[in-house]
């Protein structure tokens, strides 16, 4: 794999911690601003809701410009949206400060993917993916967890300071690695934006994008409402949601790993063998929280399944964006968050529920049960495409009226 890849997965480790670092800190969050739980839950739906409709957005703006110089530009917004967060007392700007820095991290994800998309034959995209989102799976093994101890000696303040001072190595890394190209380049005489765009109306596309979401849902409606199950049902200290976390991320750096390497290839034997498990476990995972070893095994079976299978869907993403050169990665990324919008959403209602602190994983189940309905009649579908359709990232026009 080509060393840029890895540099861009430096940065997408600091913009990962960020995503995913809440799931440790929601408590110490409401209690220092005065919020509910259920409420500080916002603040990961409004990061979400910020990278879904920013990704299409920021990646259509930066379609041609320099593709470093726009790197570039992102991670120091990011960096500059958490040194506000930090220091701020007041909830609603806190929320704000987090859709500023999802706008930033979805701008440069949707970038980065198309990067590393293009930088890749063909038949190694799912490759030059889970190098890109072994960032974010570092991330969780080390980031989030890291956060989350840092916020418990220090305050949740302190992993945002954390999270902005991550920025400046990954800026540099940008610099110096990353040639000063165009985010279109190769694309002068490609398909417009509005060919891009009309490639939403594919239904293969506008399916893997849904069950992708849906994967996603599942993951972030659980991780978002760790750790009240840890601390709550499993009646373990606040340190050892820090170890759930971690367990969750190496599952997950697991899951896309072995994802990777047969995603492009074989995606139908990843869905086929880790979907049922995946669906099965988080119904487990809800019976057993109150075995601590049982739910620290279990945590670390969901990061390798659901990081499995979702790494695997957005793969499929970006083979049948293929007619958008410049645009996949952002239908990518905004797949991602568009699930992790619903998740937490649907995960905070069940709060309330009789199913208390465990009403999260309950979600998950049925979220990921509605994925595996979906997708089971139109396996063929999802496994399959052209190979016109998955090999091509050139810059012929795209037909909007192929289907």
């Amino acid at each position: 794999m080509p060393l840029p890849l890895y540099l861009l997965a430096v940065a997408v480790f600091a913009m990962g911690t960020s995503e995913f670092m809440l799931a440790g800190l929601l408590p110490d969050i409401a209690s220092d601003l005065g919020v509910t739980v259920g409420s500080a839950g916002a603040l990961t739906s409004a990061y979400a809701i910020g990278m879904a409709v920013g990704a299409p957005l920021t990646a259509a703006i930066a379609r041609h410009w320099p593709r470093r110089a726009g790197l570039f530009g992102f991670v120091l917004a990011f960096a500059a949206a958490h040194a506000l967060g930090a220091a701020t007392t007041s909830f609603p700007v806190l929320l704000a400060t987090r859709v500023v820095a999802a706008l930033a991290n979805a701008g440069f994800l949707a970038v980065a993917l198309t990067a590393a998309a293009a930088s890749v034959p063909p038949d190694r995209k799912g490759r030059a993916l889970a190098v890109l989102l072994s960032g974010t799976t570092v991330a969780t093994i080390a980031g989030v967890p890291g956060g989350s101890l840092l916020g418990t000696l220090l305050g949740w303040r302190a992993t945002f300071w954390a999270v902005a001072a991550l920025c400046l190595p990954a800026a540099l890394g940008v610099l110096k690695g990353i040639p000063a190209g165009r985010a279109g380049e190769g694309t002068a005489d490609g398909p417009a934006l509005r060919a891009e765009l009309a490639q939403l109306k594919r239904p293969r596309l506008a399916l893997v994008m849904l069950l992708g979401a849906l994967v996603n849902a599942a993951t972030f409606a659980s991780l978002t409402f760790l750790a009240p199950v840890v601390t709550g049902a499993a009646g373990m200290g606040e340190l050892w949601v820090s170890v759930a976390l971690m367990l969750f991320g190496a599952g997950s750096f697991v899951g896309v790993t072995v994802a990777g390497r047969l995603s492009d290839r074989r995606p139908a034997l990843v869905l086929a063998v880790a979907g049922p498990p995946l669906l099965a476990g988080w119904p487990a995972l809800a019976l057993l929280a109150g075995e601590p070893a049982a739910l620290l095994t279990l945590v670390f079976v969901q990061g390798v399944l659901s990081f499995a299978v979702g790494s695997t869907l957005i793969a499929r993403v970006l083979h049948e964006a293929a007619g958008a050169p410049t645009m996949a990665g952002s239908y990518a990324t905004a797949a991602l968050n568009a699930g992790a919008v619903a998740g937490p959403l649907v995960a905070a209602a069940t709060l309330n529920t009789t199913a208390g602190n465990l009403g999260p994983l309950w979600a998950s189940g049925l979220l990921t049960a509605v994925a595996l309905l979906v997708a089971f009649p139109l396996r063929a579908v999802i496994a399959t495409g052209s190979p016109r359709d998955a090999g091509s990232w050139s810059a012929a026009p795209a037909d909007p009226s192929r289907t």
